[in-house]
């Protein structure tokens, strides 16, 4: 009877050391993964700004200490498919340069001008996040916020201190076509472009084919953002993607848009921010699945 209660004893304290251990690794990440120009002024010297606009404009006046590495060393062409990840190698490379390390916390900051000024961001934040960096973490309303809220601006060019960066690449949060095709009527997969092309009223001039791929959910970018370019409170992120995609935060779930850009912008509120687990980008996105007459799509 004593060795039946010790053993129950310690099922339930090897039951408390475990939730204690996820308790500790949600809790571990130090930064919020969305950031004010209020908290950032404040935290200058505890992070690495990096800034993702073109270098000319970094010049011009940027964040106080950020780091300038533009947008195109982080998305490239490959073949005919447009922001796509990086060679390893090269990508080692760019975060390298950049001083940034694996236990790096690292703020992201770009512009807000338009749509596509604000993916970049994202884009660039989940390319960190790709290769291993622990804590990313995005600026609300990017630069152009930081300077509306009248925030200091220096013309200082920043040059780091060159890393050698050994982060461990994590694959499984990019999927292939075969991927989505296999997914098809299994995960939950999301279009993440605006309704008109999510209905197959309009398309760019790259993509083949109107529509959608079959079985997808619509979840519009545009519908995170603030009119100033901010990102919008947490619940009202939280009720856009759970009625788009659910609450249940274990099944997959693949996002995709034209080339891989613009869905970063919701991986990484559904995955950083919402605590959905098991969250992918399709990188090809439309331009690559649409080229396929045999790859499914409605209507």
């Amino acid at each position: 009877m004593i060795m039946k209660k010790r053993g129950k004893f310690l099922s339930v304290l090897a039951g408390l050391i475990f939730v204690g251990a996820l308790a500790a690794t949600a809790s571990a990440r130090e930064l919020e993964p969305v950031v004010t120009t209020a908290w950032l002024e404040k935290n200058l010297d505890k992070v690495i700004v990096l800034d993702v606009r073109k270098v000319e404009e970094y010049r011009g006046g940027h964040i106080p200490g950020a780091v300038n590495v533009a947008y195109g060393s982080w998305a490239i062409k490959r073949g005919e498919l447009l922001n796509e990840l990086p060679a390893d190698d090269d990508l080692r490379d760019v975060l390298g340069s950049a001083g940034i390390e694996p236990a790096s916390k690292v703020v992201v900051v770009g512009k807000t001008a338009t749509p596509a000024d604000r993916v970049d961001a994202t884009r660039v934040a989940w390319t960190l996040i790709y290769a291993g960096v622990s804590e990313v973490s995005l600026l609300s309303g990017g630069y152009d916020k930081w300077v509306a809220d009248g925030k200091a601006v220096s013309t200082e060019a920043v040059r780091p201190r060159a890393k050698d960066y050994r982060g461990r690449f994590h694959k499984d949060l990019v999927v292939t076509k075969a991927a989505v095709a296999a997914a098809l009527g299994k995960g939950v997969i999301v279009d993440v472009r605006e309704r008109d092309f999510y209905e197959g009223k309009k398309k760019l001039p790259f993509v083949e084919r109107l529509g959608h791929i079959k079985g997808a959910v619509s979840l519009p970018t545009s519908t995170m953002y603030e009119a100033d370019g901010t990102y919008k409170a947490k619940d009202a992120l939280a009720a856009l993607a759970a009625a788009a995609v659910g609450a249940d935060r274990d099944r997959e779930i693949i996002l995709y848009c034209d080339t891989g850009k613009f869905c970063t912008a919701w991986w990484f509120m559904m995955r950083e921010l919402l605590g959905y687990k098991n969250v992918k980008v399709y990188d090809g996105s439309m331009m690559e699945w649409a080229k396929d007459p045999a790859a499914p799509m409605e209507p």
